[in-house]
């Protein structure tokens, strides 16, 4: 008993951290399903949900693409 309490703390703390993880993710760079229901299946689905969004869902650390300098950008140069 004294180690299933602090237990249920522990796994609902990572639960808390993975949702806010999951809303605060770019929607456009997760992977497989749509944020919503990530978000869904962490919260109904907590272990199950958790090590899935950790393993298949979040996303990957790739850089942003570096911006384009104004005469690389055909839109700037359009509008001049």
């Amino acid at each position: 008993m004294r180690i299933a309490i602090p237990l249920v703390l522990i796994v609902f703390a990572c639960i808390i951290y993975t949702a806010v993880c999951v809303v605060q993710a770019n929607s456009e760079r997760i992977r497989r399903l749509p944020k919503l229901l990530w978000l869904m299946l962490v919260i109904v689905l907590p272990v199950v949900g958790m090590t899935a969004w950790w393993i298949f869902g979040r996303p990957l650390n790739q850089p942003d693409p570096p911006p384009l300098a104004p005469d690389d950008d055909l839109d700037f140069l359009r509008s001049l």
